[in-house]
């Protein structure tokens, strides 16, 4: 058999860093871990081949090769997900599909001839077994959770590394929170399910053996879910195994407690992670109680995320409007929050509903569900909110405005490299990196609208914080993405 392999592109978002990508000459900023998983569930006979159409196109030569298509997506990638499908079926391919976009939607893609749904380790096999048989059924899906301490390393081989910015390794799946809007616990549980220190050193192996040095993202969706594994088990594997090692810093995703365990935090900063992204939804006290987001309710978030940031972890956070209990004033409340906390990547959207969650549940109750949503921080909602919706929409753009404004992301910028600690590990300077800088001084430090604002974060960064400059610069590139997008879905 010989099976494509296809990712669907990604819109121009906030984390596609689309713009910023063309600073470094890549492509995208990171390989489709799921499918390079699957790809190494497939029978060792199969010929593969990886097509990512965020780093290639989809040619009439590989349907003419191939036998059949596997297609994996999230709801972001909902159009071009649909045109892959198409374009295969009429080639004549065998198509299959799984993921996040299908679990939730498959019945309304008529263009897939089989679904294998929820863990692909589960239902995979059925899949295949059938398939072998020649009698494969349309739908394969499964309540139960698969024990990844036997999910097989991703086929790195099937990559070409060097179209990406970043790797990604997963370490766990699950999260013990129960917040309403997420679908996280919907698709993997409540209980955080992990792989053993061995698997991942044995990834991260693979990944630096074929010379990779960037960026290693954990795509966990709470990477602290068991704490007492990290701190005895897998962390003290990583701070050994970066011994004598350059590079390769790593990220990963947590939840605000983290502030909470100052031992947590050094042996990740020693282990290598020098970024994570947070949850924060909200600085109002109602909305929190409203979603369910316990772990941020009866803090000062602000101290929680300096302290993080303090101890050598920069924090990204993602932010809500639109919950039933927000007033106009919550617009400025999270200006406010964002630019004195010194979040630099503040990821801003609506409301919204994923299919599987006790949010959807309860909006499809009280008939205020407005179909599928976007998976987009695009200003876009999928249900009827309390407020109305055209003053929400005003305000979300009034925030996105602000703080992606030249003066007040830099500003940011400069509040958060005052506060950071010192990390670890660091992505060495390679031609790239080199052409980045000098690229970023043309368009954003004599062209750009910025430019006094760029050269002034720098001349401040080399006075007051000169290890930081990289990163700095950095985050100039970043903004520059940032506004671009923030443009696209200002209209």
């Amino acid at each position: 058999m010989k099976a494509l392999l296809i990712y669907p592109q990604f819109p121009d978002t906030f984390w596609s860093f689309k713009h910023a990508l063309k600073f470094i000459q890549k492509k995208s900023a990171y390989p489709p871990l799921g499918l390079l998983t699957v790809a190494a569930m497939l029978p060792e006979e199969w010929e593969l081949r990886l097509v990512d159409l965020n780093v290639t196109k989809l040619t009439e030569r590989d349907l003419e090769w191939a036998d059949c298509a596997f297609i994996s997506a999230m709801a972001v990638q909902r159009t071009s997900a649909r045109q892959a499908a198409s374009c295969c079926k009429k080639a004549g391919l065998r198509v299959v599909a799984g993921g996040p976009l299908f679990s939730a939607e498959h019945e309304s893609f008529t263009e897939v001839d089989h679904f294998v749904l929820n863990e692909a380790e589960i239902t995979l096999p059925s899949f295949l077994k059938d398939l072998e048989r020649g009698c494969p059924e349309r739908v394969y899906s499964t309540t139960e959770f698969a024990d990844i301490k036997k999910t097989p390393a991703p086929r790195w081989r099937l990559v070409d590394m060097k179209r990406y910015a970043a790797m990604s390794v997963q370490f766990s799946r699950g999260c013990p929170f129960n917040c309403e809007f997420c679908n996280i616990t919907a698709l993997f549980g409540h209980r955080p399910r992990i792989k053993l220190a061995e698997q991942i050193v044995a990834e991260l192996d693979a990944l630096y053996d074929q010379g990779w040095r960037g960026q290693v993202f954990f795509v966990d969706d709470n990477f602290i879910g068991n704490k007492r594994y990290l701190k005895t088990q897998l962390l003290p594997a990583l701070i050994e195994w970066r011994k004598g090692k350059k590079g390769v810093p790593f990220n990963t995703e947590t939840s605000i407690n983290l502030a909470d365990d100052p031992a947590l935090m050094e042996m990740m900063v020693e282990a290598g992670f020098d970024t994570v992204f947070i949850g924060i939804e909200t600085p109002d006290e109602d909305s929190l109680a409203e979603c369910n987001k316990k772990q941020n309710k009866n803090r000062d978030l602000t101290a929680s995320v300096k302290t993080i940031q303090s101890a050598g972890l920069q924090v990204q956070g993602g932010f809500i409007v639109g919950f039933d209990n927000d007033t106009p004033s919550i617009f400025q409340r999270q200006i406010d929050f964002i630019q004195k906390s010194g979040i630099v990547t503040a990821m801003v959207g609506l409301l919204q509903a994923p299919p599987g969650t006790r949010l959807y549940e309860r909006m499809k109750r009280e008939s205020r569900l407005l179909g599928f949503m976007s998976g987009d921080t695009d200003g876009t909602t999928n249900i009827i909110p309390r407020m109305d919706l055209e003053a929400l929409r005003e305000g979300y753009r009034g925030i996105m405005r602000h703080i992606y404004s030249p003066k007040q992301y830099y500003r940011r910028v400069r509040i958060f490299l005052k506060n950071y600690g010192k990390p670890k590990a660091g992505v060495p300077l390679d031609f790239h990196r080199l052409v980045a800088f000098f690229w970023s001084c043309v368009r954003l430090g004599v062209l750009g609208r910025e430019r006094v604002h760029y050269w002034k974060t720098l001349f401040w960064t080399l006075l007051r914080r000169p290890r930081l400059l990289p990163l700095a610069v950095t985050f100039a590139i970043y903004g520059h993405h940032f506004r671009k997008v923030a443009r696209l879905h200002l209209h």
